[in-house]
């Protein structure tokens, strides 16, 4: 009797501290909310770059995904309904990315005054028929479209794009805060001439280039390819999670060998198992192209941000496409 009494009370004392573990290693977002200032609180990282540019001094951002985690599954936490519902701002990007966002809403305190904004209204959202792994609780929007199609939620990745994206987070801070309307308006001014002159250097350096041709493990570049003249092809779909047909890994094949693509790309924050596989089947190499959907533990300390892993990406598209 004795020992099955220790032999329980240290199974307890081992279940609690596992559970402590873990809530201490979980994955947690950035910040929390600041008296007197205007509290913005964003969905990932692009959006979280921008708006804290943009805001400078004159307000706190808390970035809800925490580093290192790709947002495609990812859903908050009872501390971020809190954090939200004491905010000014809700910037998220919509488009079908963040499928939790309706539900989250409904869930924040009666008295919040957070003004919700989705960042990528103005932008010509692109439609497909690849699956995207996404909840997105809009019903409204499903019955308008046909239920084949989805709406890629990757506007980001395009610098065009990510100038409709930084205007409507400047407007939308002018508005909550218009105060500070002036700073607002001559930071976002700073914000677009680096994003223009992004956009430039794309539109250039890769519309000189012989190849066009892309394959990516995962199908976030659609707006990027539709920008600047590629034409991209998945391993997987819209969400990193999807998995790939054999008849679509034997025709992916069929093409690299055909247009003589040399590189597979992949991404950082998901597997590169279908990448590298691909890439063995037919012997070419493996690059990384970057979604920008978040940043790294080593990126972060590294002091990377939206521009410089989009030169990033530019560079490793010259090398796979000359």
């Amino acid at each position: 009797m004795l020992y099955r009494s220790l032999h329980k009370g240290l199974l307890l004392v081992v279940t609690i501290l596992l559970l402590m573990m873990l809530a201490a290693c979980g994955p947690k977002s950035s910040g929390s909310i600041v008296e007197g200032k205007v509290n913005v609180i964003t969905t990932f990282y692009p959006i979280y770059e921008f708006a804290s540019e943009i805001g400078g001094e004159d307000i706190n951002a808390i970035n809800l995904l925490p580093v290192g985690v790709e947002p495609h599954d990812w859903t908050p936490r009872s501390q971020d309904i809190i954090n939200t519902s004491k905010a000014q701002l809700f910037l998220y990007n919509g488009a079908g990315l963040e499928g939790w966002v309706p539900n989250f809403l409904k869930s924040l305190d009666s008295d919040s005054e957070a003004k919700a904004v989705e960042v990528s209204q103005g932008i010509d959202l692109i439609m497909t028929d690849e699956e995207d792994g996404h909840d997105h609780g809009h019903e409204e929007e499903e019955a308008e479209h046909s239920d084949s199609l989805h709406t890629d939620p990757h506007t980001w990745v395009s610098p065009k794009s990510a100038l409709v994206m930084a205007k409507n987070i400047k407007e939308s801070l002018q508005s909550v805060d218009p105060e500070h309307s002036a700073g607002y308006e001559e930071r976002y001014q700073k914000l677009a001439e680096r994003l223009s002159a992004l956009d430039s250097k794309f539109t250039e350096e890769l519309g000189k280039l012989p190849n066009k041709e892309i394959v990516v493990s995962h199908q976030a570049f659609s707006y990027l390819a539709r920008d600047y003249g590629l034409s991209q092809h998945a391993i997987m779909g819209l969400s990193p999670d999807a998995e790939p047909r054999g008849q679509d890994l034997l025709d992916l094949a069929a093409l690299v060998k055909e247009e003589g693509i040399r590189y597979i790309f992949f991404e950082e924050l998901v597997s590169d198992k279908l990448a590298k596989t691909l890439a063995g089947e037919t012997g070419v190499s493996t690059m990384v192209l970057n979604p920008v959907e978040g940043l790294t533990e080593a990126q972060e300390k590294n002091g990377d941000n939206y521009f410089t892993l989009m030169e990033k990406n530019l560079q490793n598209l010259i090398l796979a496409l000359q």
